[in-house]
């Protein structure tokens, strides 16, 4: 009984956190972003700045998660399977991006990649910029993600694969991805959606110039200092929708390969 107890009151505080943090506010939001109607909601989204920024947004979200699953992957490999000098140094700096702060993370990109960078590149105020902070800010999702899975992993397979004459090429693709694929869809989905939402590591190197280097979570700040709330909340829902479509069908994948390997 008390193990009943604890469970109904377990479900009871997790039904009042996602009704006080998670619900409550979306359901403000939408009220906001619905309070001149459909046809008014319709025009803020598609705005040419609104539009502009949009679409930058979800172009550079893409083209980071598909990196970081690629990079993310090989790093988090290299740190579970090989050994070499500063191995905990590098593995500690893997962090970095969550310890700091993100106005402070753009403060340290504008500082190496703006004028005067001294490693000479200097990509303040451009596209590039935007995919350079975005990088940052999420490549510890997969790595993070996928080093518990191939700490876990039996290597045993993969020798037994080995010994019946199998390429190391097929025996990553066979045996090793199919394991990873779960971990690196998990990472990727935190990736993107740090990246659709991040604002503070993005205002100092992009310089947030309209229909160039203006992203969404800028242009809603914008908004919001203009004191047009509704064309916010608008950017907002929008926004947000794409990210639930997305994660949920990244969840879905995730599901159908855990079940697979299984």
């Amino acid at each position: 009984m008390p193990a009943r107890g604890g469970g109904a009151l377990g479900k009871g505080l997790l039904g009042i956190y996602l009704t006080a943090l998670v619900l409550l506010p979306i359901a403000a939001l939408l009220t906001k972003a619905s309070s001149g109607g459909t046809s008014a909601f319709w025009r803020e989204i598609t705005s040419p700045e609104a539009l502009a920024a949009i679409k930058l947004t979800l172009a550079a979200s893409a083209i980071v998660v598909v990196l970081n699953a690629i990079f993310g992957t090989i790093i988090a490999w290299v740190l579970v399977r090989d050994e070499f000098p500063g191995k905990r140094i590098v593995n500690s700096l893997i962090d970095l991006p969550f310890a700091l702060p993100t106005i402070v993370a753009g403060l340290v990109l504008l500082s190496l990649y703006g004028k005067g960078s001294p490693v000479g590149i200097n990509v303040a105020f451009t596209r590039a910029a935007v995919g350079l902070a975005l990088l940052f800010v999420t490549l510890p999702f997969v790595v993070r993600s996928v080093q518990p899975v191939l700490l876990e992993l039996d290597q045993s397979m993969e020798e037994a694969a080995a010994s019946l004459g199998a390429r190391p090429a097929t025996v990553l693709r066979r045996i090793v991805l199919p394991s990873l694929v779960p971990a690196i869809v998990s990472g990727v989905a935190l990736s993107f959606a740090r990246a659709l939402g991040e604002f503070g590591s993005l205002v100092l190197i992009t310089g947030n110039l309209p229909f160039k280097t203006e992203v969404g979570s800028v242009y809603i700040f914008g908004q919001i200092q203009n004191d047009s709330l509704p064309t916010a909340a608008a950017v907002s829902v929008a926004l947000l929708f794409v990210a639930l479509v997305v994660l949920g069908l990244l969840s879905f994948i995730s599901q159908r390969q855990s079940r697979h390997v299984l």
